[in-house]
């Protein structure tokens, strides 16, 4: 069950002008359930990615990397569940395109204006003929208004579709950010095995969409973590269809750029959040905040040592203020200069360990009534300098082993 999750209220999701969404069965996989959501966007629409720093990458990864670098123009986004195209070798790569060709024939226009995802399944063929055939009924369901369906789409072991949205006045216009993730496990950053999908009507500079994607990733998908593993096809992607009417964003330090960026990463943090909260097997929401670093570059190694830690994530399942864990995590993070004797620790409001050691004050049972809440806080003093960096993660349960030991099944 996912944690203070809800399915997305369709009515709250804003549709973007320039944006139309499809989604239909293809059985993909299994039958009976949506597994095909087709992305069409109007031309001239301006996007941007970021992709999984995995060198195991998927085929659609290396072909949507290919028609970016084109410079083509997108047109529309492929995407399919219940198979990730990964360890495919050349033929992968084969199936991908075709897919992308297959697309451009029923739009007019080049198989490089057309981006595929796939999500599922490692090592197995692309049953790519299933996509061909099912395309005309995702297409013929295209509407703006698509967007919680497509949520469900693209899910593979989620348990809550993943959707938000905000509006804010840019330039004397009302300009609307929609998006869209899926993820549950495999999850770690650089990035994770999470589809992210984030559209708006803005009118952006087509040179400023990859860094406004990797700026927007660095503050949200790039700061969750469910189980420390990098997957094969992780893909994040920023898309502005320029129906705003307000003068183009030339730049990103500017008060438009600044106003954008804001409501963007608005959306994509709810995104990556929610990531975390339908974690497989998850029954905790856990922020993970390192301050009195260096450098914030040393407050993440040190964030993400204890998020990834199973003694960590085990404990907070069991509500056992096994505090250690979390100290020997902070430890062995890799600061070699590490002073043990400046390290403070809390639990939300309960101050855990002082100047590297137990705080006289802390109580057990105090600590056991903090790790029993569904939301977390925990909060690391390094006393090196004033740097902070903040993730979020979940605990590890007894679920988390059944779904990925029966995931193929």
């Amino acid at each position: 069950m996912a944690v203070n999750l809800l399915p997305p209220n369709p009515a709250d999701l804003h549709p973007v002008p320039g944006v139309r969404i499809g989604v239909t069965e293809a059985g993909i996989r299994k039958a009976g359930r949506k597994d095909l959501t087709v992305v069409l966007l109007d031309e001239g629409t301006a996007v941007g990615g970021v992709f999984t720093q995995n060198r195991f990458c998927a085929a659609p990864v290396q072909v949507c990397r290919d028609h970016l670098a084109a410079g083509q123009g997108v047109r529309a986004i492929v995407i399919n569940t219940g198979n990730a195209n990964a360890g495919t070798g050349e033929e992968g790569l084969v199936r991908a395109r075709a897919t992308c060709i297959g697309m451009a024939k029923e739009l007019s226009v080049s198989p490089e204006q057309i981006l595929p995802f796939s999500t599922g399944v490692i090592m197995e063929p692309l049953p790519h003929e299933r996509i061909l055939a099912a395309l005309p009924a995702a297409l013929g369901s295209a509407t703006e208004n698509n967007w919680a369906t497509a949520a469900e789409g693209i899910m593979t072991t989620d348990t809550v579709p993943k959707a938000c949205s905000v509006q804010v006045q840019i330039g004397g216009a009302t300009v609307t950010v929609t998006g869209i993730s899926k993820g549950a496990g495999m999850i770690r950053p650089n990035m994770a095995t999470m589809l992210g999908f984030i559209a708006t009507d803005a009118c952006v500079a087509p040179a400023l969409m990859n860094t406004l994607a990797r700026h927007l990733a660095e503050g949200s998908f790039n700061r969750v973590t469910v189980d420390g593993d990098t997957s094969t096809n992780d893909s994040f992607v920023v898309m502005a269809t320029q129906r705003a009417r307000h003068a183009p964003i030339t730049s990103l330090d500017s008060a438009e750029g600044q106003a954008l960026q804001a409501a963007m990463m608005t959306v994509a943090r709810t995104l990556a959040q929610a990531i975390v909260r339908d974690g497989e097997g998850a029954t905790k929401f856990i922020t993970v905040q390192v301050e009195g670093g260096r450098t914030a570059e040393e407050c993440r190694l040190v964030a993400y040592a204890i998020a990834h830690s199973p003694l960590v994530k085990t404990a907070f399942y069991a509500s056992d203020p096994n505090l250690g864990r979390i100290l020997a995590a902070v430890g062995y993070a890799g600061i070699a200069d590490l002073d043990q004797t400046q390290i403070d620790l809390y639990l939300d409001d309960v101050h855990i360990a002082h100047q590297g050691g137990r705080h006289p004050a802390y109580r057990e049972e105090e600590g056991q009534r903090v790790m029993k809440q569904t939301e977390i806080k925990v909060r690391v003093g390094l006393g090196r300098g004033s740097a902070t960096d903040t993730v979020w993660t979940c605990d590890f349960s007894h679920d988390y082993v059944t779904i990925n030991a029966d995931y193929r099944s």
